[in-house]
């Protein structure tokens, strides 16, 4: 939301060269206004300048003229009060009447649309604010500020076309925040190249890769961040080892983890990563979520092995039951036991399972009576299946 708009309005305009001639106690009403509104005067203006104003509507050319200028001055006024929304109100009524020249009419919409997001009325500002650039032609300021309350509005292809005429000029002398704003408008519609040109050097900055990936991730696109962080190590800017984890992470979270299968495998296998538990665990982690069955339950059973905890045997008994591994499930929970962890019910079943599987029924009818004991309903089902 664009808040605390800072804006200039114009006083009385030079009368003898704007609009139908005025009579001269009308001119002099205006200038005593207008000397009121300088003095600090705004209560007294906003009053006089609206009851001026509602006494000509409907009259000649310089009546609609003048009714005009009292507006502008009664907007003017409850502007400096603080009144937005009615200032607003009061220029778009001006804009409308006759006879009213049409620089005075765009200056005036110029005024309405600022006054529109000062007074949190940001769609239709935005609007406003459009229409004035595109018949004045804008400038650098007004443009921006457009690319800023598209942004607000998540309308981000109109704020990236407002980017495009801001940067057919230099934009080497945009501002930090002005690049940020830039780069986010250009990762939000796609064109994550321009984003990451903005952010730094493009070619060689790890840092511009980890910026630019890390606005996809804000915008919720973890798909897009994994092909960014690649690209980097493709070129070999992001090589570090905690480049290469968070590229493995975040094909993972980005739906290829595939992808971060075969990276961890040919890291591992190469030496450039280290087989500790937790690299192991996170390859053990990519080929299930890939659902590749037999390099999860190699990844699984060669972590468990190597750490030797509770979980990971767990972790591995549950996958190979729900894969039909009957043997690796066996294993599994027998590496459980080695371990120290806790045996519940639900293990004694699955082993009893998938001894049945096996047609093993005394290592089945043991492993079910251990289940009925912890309170496990269907064990009974099984050993009367057994007979």
């Amino acid at each position: 939301m664009v808040t605390a708009i800072l804006f200039s309005l114009g006083g009385v305009p030079p009368v003898e060269a704007e609009g139908p001639a005025l009579r001269a106690d009308m001119i002099q009403t205006l200038q005593s206004m207008q000397s009121q509104l300088k003095a600090g005067e705004d209560a007294t203006v906003a009053s006089r300048a609206a009851a001026s104003a509602a006494r000509l509507e409907g009259g000649n050319a310089a009546d609609r003229w003048a009714r005009a200028l009292f507006l502008q001055l009664a907007a003017s006024a409850n502007a400096h009060q603080g009144n937005d929304a009615e200032a607003a109100d009061q220029f778009a009524e001006a804009r409308r009447i006759d006879d009213v020249p049409d620089t005075r009419r765009l200056s005036w919409l110029y005024q309405e649309a600022r006054l529109r997001l000062s007074a949190g009325q940001t769609r239709q500002g935005a609007d406003l604010l459009t229409r004035w650039v595109e018949r004045s032609g804008g400038d650098d300021a007004s443009r921006w500020l457009l690319v800023q309350v598209r942004a607000s509005l998540k309308e981000w292809s109109a704020a990236a076309d407002s980017l495009d005429r801001i940067s057919e000029s230099d934009t080497g002398g945009w501002s930090p925040s002005q690049r940020q704003l830039a780069s986010t408008v250009y990762q939000q519609t796609g064109r994550f190249d321009d984003a990451l040109a903005l952010l730094g050097d493009g070619g060689n900055s790890p840092d511009a890769w980890r910026r630019a990936a890390g606005l996809a991730r804000q915008a919720g696109d973890d798909g897009r961040a994994a092909a960014i962080w690649e690209s980097g190590w493709r070129r070999g800017v992001l090589t570090s080892n905690d480049d290469l984890l968070q590229l493995a992470r975040l094909h993972i979270a980005g739906g290829t983890p595939a992808r971060a299968g075969e990276h961890l495998t040919r890291w591992l296998d190469s030496g450039q990563l280290d087989s500790s538990t937790a690299n192991l665990r996170l390859l053990a982690e990519a080929w299930t979520a890939a659902r590749h069955h037999d390099q999860a339950l190699a990844a699984w059973q060669t972590l468990a092995e190597r750490s030797d905890r509770a979980q990971d045997w767990q972790q591995l008994a549950e996958l190979s039951y729900g894969w039909g591994e009957w043997q690796t499930t066996l294993d599994a929970l027998a590496g459980l036991r080695r371990s120290g962890g806790e045996i519940s019910g639900r293990d004694w079943l699955l082993q009893g399972i998938a001894a049945t599987q096996l047609d093993r029924p005394d290592v089945a009818r043991k492993a079910f009576r251990q289940a009925k004991a912890a309170g496990v309903e269907q064990a009974q089902q099984w050993l009367d299946s057994l007979g």
